[in-house]
Order: structure tokens, then C-alpha cells, then sequence
């Protein structure tokens, strides 16, 4: 709990030292908007051409597009620590000064930054969401509600354990490895539909290895009244539990690399 409130405390803070300048902040974040609704209006112009991808509508293009969105900015937005700074704290020497403090690397990293300009995207994300959920007509009720917290919550974390893979390829090379892009900016693209539009290979990607099928596109399915993969309810409630096993597997893998850390010096 204590944790928690710490976390809190310095996304409080580095908000406002964000806020200082809002000028700034507010052109980052409308070229962000402009960034994300380029995306979105994409989507847009495949709509237009083809009115529907196999059996799925408009309305549950927007309402994947969306929840793909919101996840994937709001881990960003909330977890800058990681997603964006720790190849930048091994190679500056910074991770040193972490590891002298009595708390643990990934919640001091997730502490060290914030990315507010993301919330321009999540509002994006939001739009294609009500959207969708008007275009498709979606009834909402309780385990509907459900579904779709635990889906973000989930997909969050499995977003999350993705990006330590790129720390972890830090910590022995100190610098960066862009494949790993492949998982997390390319699963954003390529999971902002249907998975059972694509070839064979690439679902077995994204349900086994990066299971983004399984944290949100079950859950949207479900939402949506499309069981995926022909599914039974009750399997929505369940899957996207794999978001967390993936991410334990990976800061277990995380933790073994932090024993053969060595500094680069400052």
C-alpha cells in the first residue's frame, strides 16, 4: 500500500512540473492529437473502401480500434519509467544511483516519469470507443463493464512486461533493441483490429507469444456479442488473465538480468 501512495505522490509531482510550462504542453499534446487522429483517420478511409472486414462492422472496427488505443496510451501515459526512460538510465550511469535506494528498481523506474501528453491518444481511443459502441449497438450491463476494466487493466500490465524485454536487452548490451518494437508498437498497430483477420502466423504471435488476443480482443468480442474463435463467456473473464503471467514470466527474467548488471559508469 505504501508503494502505492508513493507511486501516486510522484506521478502528482512530475505532473505538475509538467504543467509549468503550458504552452509547451499544450502544442506536445495537440501534436500528439494530431499524431493519433492521422491513425484514426486512417481507419476512417478503410471503412470507407470496404464497410466491413470480414464479419466484423464498422462499429466493432472503431470499438477494437479504441480499446487497443486507450490500453497502449495509458500504459504509456502512466508508465514513461519504462516505456521510454530505462535505456536511457543505463546508459547515462543512472541506474547505479536506483540501485543504492531501498525500493525496488521497476517501481523507482516507474516513479521517474510521466507522459501527459498521451492523454490527447486516450481521448482519441475514448471517441473510437463510444463510437463504436453506438455503431455496433452495444447493450452495457454489469459483467459487460467487467470485462472491458480487466481487459485495460490487464493489457496494461501485459504492455508493460513487453517494454521490460527491451530493459532486459539493455542491461547486457546497454544499448536498445528495436525488434522488440515489433511486439509493442507493432502489436498496437496490428491489434487495433480483429485478430481473426490475419494470416495464421500472426495470431499465433499475439495470442502465445504477445497475447493481446486473449487480454483484449476476447473481452471486445464478448462486448461486441462476436464470441472470437468461438468461445464461451465465461473464457473473457479468464483469458486476459495471461497479460499478468507474461508479465511475471518476463520481471522473473528481469530480475535474473539485474544480477549481472554492470555499470557503465556516469
Amino acid at each position: 500500500m505504501n508503494t502505492v501512495k508513493l507511486y501516486l505522490h510522484s506521478m502528482a509531482m512530475l505532473m505538475k512540473s509538467q504543467l509549468q510550462y503550458p504552452v509547451s504542453f499544450l502544442m506536445q499534446t495537440l501534436a500528439q492529437l494530431v499524431m493519433e487522429g492521422g491513425e484514426f483517420m486512417a481507419l476512417l478511409l478503410v471503412i470507407d473502401r470496404f464497410e466491413r472486414i470480414d464479419h466484423w462492422s464498422a462499429g466493432d472496427l472503431f470499438f477494437f480500434f479504441g480499446m487497443m488505443s486507450v490500453t497502449f496510451y495509458l500504459t504509456e501515459f502512466l508508465g514513461r519509467g519504462i516505456t521510454g526512460n530505462f535505456p536511457y538510465l543505463i546508459r547515462a550511469g543512472q541506474l547505479d544511483t536506483i540501485l543504492l535506494r531501498p525500493r525496488g528498481v521497476v517501481t523507482q523506474v516507474l516513479c521517474s516519469a510521466v507522459d501527459p501528453r498521451r492523454i490527447a491518444c486516450i481521448a482519441v481511443g475514448v471517441a473510437a470507443l463510444i463510437m463504436g459502441c453506438r455503431m455496433s449497438g452495444v447493450v452495457w450491463t454489469l459483467p459487460k463493464v467487467l470485462a472491458l476494466v480487466e481487459a485495460v487493466a490487464f493489457g496494461s500490465i501485459l504492455l508493460l512486461g513487453l517494454f521490460l524485454i527491451e530493459a532486459i536487452f539493455c542491461i547486457h548490451s546497454v544499448k536498445s533493441v528495436e525488434f522488440v518494437n515489433a511486439l509493442t508498437y507493432g502489436g498496437r498497430s496490428a491489434c487495433q483490429y480483429p485478430m481473426d483477420i490475419y494470416p495464421r502466423p500472426l495470431r499465433a504471435l499475439f495470442t502465445m507469444i504477445a497475447p493481446f488476443a486473449l487480454t483484449l480482443h476476447i473481452p471486445a468480442a464478448y462486448i461486441l456479442g462476436q464470441p472470437l474463435y468461438g468461445l464461451p463467456a465465461w473464457v473473457t473473464f479468464v483469458s486476459p488473465l495471461s497479460g499478468l503471467v507474461v508479465f511475471l514470466v518476463i520481471y522473473a527474467c528481469f530480475g535474473r538480468a539485474m544480477r549481472h548488471y554492470c555499470s557503465t559508469g556516469s
